[in-house]
Protein backbone atom coordinates (compact mmCIF):
# COMPACT_ATOMS: atom_id res chain seq x y z
CA UNK A 1 0.00 0.00 0.00
CA UNK A 2 1.59 2.83 -1.14
CA UNK A 3 5.38 1.62 -1.22
CA UNK A 4 6.55 4.39 -3.43
CA UNK A 5 4.28 7.72 -2.71
CA UNK A 6 2.91 6.83 1.02
CA UNK A 7 -0.76 5.85 1.57
CA UNK A 8 -3.55 6.57 -0.30
CA UNK A 9 -1.53 9.08 -2.75
CA UNK A 10 -1.45 7.03 -5.77
CA UNK A 11 1.99 5.51 -6.92
CA UNK A 12 -0.14 5.14 -10.63
CA UNK A 13 -2.43 8.43 -11.14
CA UNK A 14 -4.70 7.88 -13.47
CA UNK A 15 -3.42 8.30 -17.07
CA UNK A 16 -0.02 6.19 -16.27
CA UNK A 17 1.22 3.68 -18.32
CA UNK A 18 1.71 0.63 -15.98
CA UNK A 19 2.58 -2.98 -16.58
CA UNK A 20 1.14 -5.51 -14.94
CA UNK A 21 3.60 -8.18 -13.32
CA UNK A 22 4.28 -11.35 -15.02
CA UNK A 23 2.31 -14.65 -15.13
CA UNK A 24 4.49 -16.30 -12.14
CA UNK A 25 4.24 -13.24 -9.86
CA UNK A 26 0.22 -13.15 -10.49
CA UNK A 27 -0.06 -16.97 -9.56
CA UNK A 28 1.70 -16.25 -6.04
CA UNK A 29 -0.42 -13.28 -5.46
CA UNK A 30 -3.88 -15.11 -6.27
CA UNK A 31 -2.29 -17.68 -3.87
CA UNK A 32 -1.07 -16.05 -1.33
CA UNK A 33 -3.50 -13.17 -0.77
CA UNK A 34 -6.73 -14.37 1.68
CA UNK A 35 -8.22 -10.39 1.97
CA UNK A 36 -10.12 -8.09 -0.25
CA UNK A 37 -10.26 -8.32 -3.97
CA UNK A 38 -8.42 -11.73 -5.29
CA UNK A 39 -7.44 -11.49 -8.39
CA UNK A 40 -9.47 -13.44 -10.50
CA UNK A 41 -8.16 -16.62 -12.98
CA UNK A 42 -9.53 -14.70 -15.84
CA UNK A 43 -7.07 -11.86 -14.92
CA UNK A 44 -3.94 -13.94 -15.19
CA UNK A 45 -4.04 -14.00 -19.61
CA UNK A 46 -2.97 -10.12 -18.88
CA UNK A 47 0.32 -10.50 -17.39
CA UNK A 48 3.35 -8.71 -18.97
CA UNK A 49 0.46 -6.11 -20.49
CA UNK A 50 0.86 -2.25 -20.38
CA UNK A 51 -2.20 -0.61 -19.88
CA UNK A 52 -3.39 3.27 -19.01
CA UNK A 53 -4.87 3.49 -15.43
CA UNK A 54 -8.09 4.65 -15.51
CA UNK A 55 -9.07 4.91 -12.35
CA UNK A 56 -7.88 4.59 -8.68
CA UNK A 57 -9.40 3.74 -5.58
CA UNK A 58 -8.35 2.86 -1.99
CA UNK A 59 -9.25 0.47 0.24
CA UNK A 60 -10.02 0.88 4.21
CA UNK A 61 -6.52 0.84 5.63
CA UNK A 62 -4.98 2.33 2.17
CA UNK A 63 -4.37 -0.45 -0.43
CA UNK A 64 -4.38 1.13 -3.98
CA UNK A 65 -6.69 -0.57 -5.92
CA UNK A 66 -6.79 0.17 -9.86
CA UNK A 67 -8.88 0.03 -12.93
CA UNK A 68 -6.78 -0.38 -16.53
CA UNK A 69 -8.17 1.20 -19.73
CA UNK A 70 -9.68 -2.27 -21.61
CA UNK A 71 -8.15 -4.69 -19.16
CA UNK A 72 -10.76 -6.10 -17.19
CA UNK A 73 -10.82 -6.27 -12.79
CA UNK A 74 -9.13 -4.89 -10.54
CA UNK A 75 -5.82 -5.01 -10.00
CA UNK A 76 -3.76 -4.13 -6.46
CA UNK A 77 -0.91 -2.04 -6.73
CA UNK A 78 1.46 -4.69 -5.93
CA UNK A 79 0.58 -6.54 -9.41
CA UNK A 80 1.96 -3.61 -11.48
CA UNK A 81 4.99 -1.88 -12.36
CA UNK A 82 6.23 1.16 -14.28
CA UNK A 83 6.10 1.13 -17.78
CA UNK A 84 7.79 4.38 -19.24
CA UNK A 85 9.48 2.78 -22.10
CA UNK A 86 6.37 0.90 -23.47
CA UNK A 87 3.30 1.43 -25.30
CA UNK A 88 -0.65 0.96 -24.46
CA UNK A 89 -1.18 -2.51 -25.12
CA UNK A 90 2.43 -3.93 -25.40
CA UNK A 91 2.64 -7.31 -23.95
CA UNK A 92 6.21 -7.81 -23.62
CA UNK A 93 7.86 -7.24 -20.26
CA UNK A 94 11.34 -7.27 -19.16
CA UNK A 95 12.49 -9.83 -15.84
Amino acid sequence: MGKRRGGYNADFPVGTIVRIADGDFLVRFREEWKWHHPLEVSQLVYAGRVAKVKDVSYYHGGDELYELAGIPGIWHEACLEPAEDAQEGDASHSD
